[in-house]
């Protein structure tokens, strides 16, 4: 292949993952990983990996701040587990923590004892220390602190006894 073939190549890439990034906040592992994916080598990939984020198609911070407010909004996830998860797409701690800023804390308490109430109801039927246990279990797997959890929980037992 001769120098030009390969930049139309790279620039047929390019415009795929451009599509790739505007369809959908991505990280720049999931992008990389993409681009290797089309058989690129280091060069090609770190060079177009610079046109995306100078074109803007492609920001870790933006990324780190949607994932965060998604995966809260509609999963109802904990901070611990979307803290995770971010890890596991390599984004820095710094844009974790400037995403992790974009739930608010109010509201994140509301969905904790949302979520702690309607497990709780769903165990009913269940002796009370197996209604503790699960719930608990529960909100730890979908990544709420532990404190929190356990603060929920005692707010269940304390309505529950009122009751």
């Amino acid at each position: 292949m001769d120098k030009s073939e390969i930049n139309n190549q790279a620039e047929k890439y390019f415009q795929k993952i451009k599509h790739y990034c505007a369809y959908s906040e991505r990280s720049h592992y999931e992008v990389k990983e993409k681009l290797y994916s089309f058989g690129l080598y280091k060069i090609k990939v770190e060079e177009l990996m610079a046109r995306l984020i100078e074109e803007n198609f492609l920001n870790e911070e933006r990324y780190a701040k949607a994932f965060a407010r998604g995966k809260f909004n509609q999963n109802k996830w904990g901070k611990i587990k979307i803290e995770y998860e971010l890890k596991q797409k390599r984004v820095s701690s710094y844009n974790i923590k400037i995403g992790l800023k974009e739930i608010d804390a109010e509201e994140y308490k509301k969905v904790l004892q949302r979520s702690a109430t309607e497990k709780w109801k769903a165990l009913k039927n269940e002796q009370y220390i197996n209604c503790q246990a699960k719930t608990t279990r529960y909100l730890l797997q979908k990544g709420f602190e532990n404190d929190l959890v356990q603060q929920a929980v005692k707010n269940l037992r304390e309505a529950q006894s009122k009751k």
